[in-house]
């Protein structure tokens, strides 16, 4: 074979472009996004807040061009909301548990739709939820309206919150795959 530009084609999948790409397939593939709230991640919104003391608490899934709130307690028909860097978007950059003390006054978060607008988020607590194969769709988060500090129990609590929901993540799938598979049978046989 010739040198050319197809020799090393495995390097042009390589890079923050490619890696975005397959992290939404990722998100996509579990069907998540834009289907009624599940109990399951309702219920682990609700530990989140509980553990924090927080008057809100999500699990987020971070789209293309939006974070859809898979579930949300306290944000009384609450969906979405923008994808701007500093809260969620920011979380699946890293694998550690992420906290703003005070948006008001961090970097990260000074100029956040939600830090200047009327929820006047000042507290934010998240931890990423990271697939088996390695893509942080999205995040198990709390939020208070005033800063505060969390201790390193709860911190952890919010990571173990987020295992648990990318383990409810592969319990879905698994029944997608398998009432897809049941389908192919049924299509095969008649």
């Amino acid at each position: 074979m010739t040198a050319s530009s197809h020799a090393y084609e495995y390097l042009d999948n390589v890079g923050p472009q490619h890696n975005e790409e397959a992290r939404l397939a990722a998100v996509r593939r579990y069907r998540m996004v834009d289907q009624p709230v599940e109990d399951a991640y309702d219920r682990i919104a609700f530990v989140a807040g509980a553990i924090f003391e927080t008057p809100i608490a999500t699990v987020s899934l971070v789209e293309q061009d939006r974070v859809w709130l898979a579930a949300c307690q306290g944000l009384a028909g609450v969906r979405e909301v923008g994808k701007e860097p500093g809260l969620c978007a920011s979380v699946i950059a890293q694998d550690d548990v992420y906290v703003i003390n005070n948006a008001a006054v961090d970097p990260r978060t000074l100029d956040h739709p939600l830090v200047r607008g009327e929820l006047g988020l000042r507290f934010y607590a998240a931890a990423p939820i990271r697939t088996h194969d390695g893509y942080r769709l999205g995040t198990v988060n709390v939020i208070d309206s005033r800063p505060r500090d969390a201790n390193t129990r709860q911190l952890k609590a919010l990571e173990h919150l987020a295992s648990i929901v990318a383990d409810e993540l592969e319990l879905r799938l698994m029944v997608i795959r398998s009432a897809a598979a049941e389908q192919r049978m049924r299509d095969t046989v008649n």
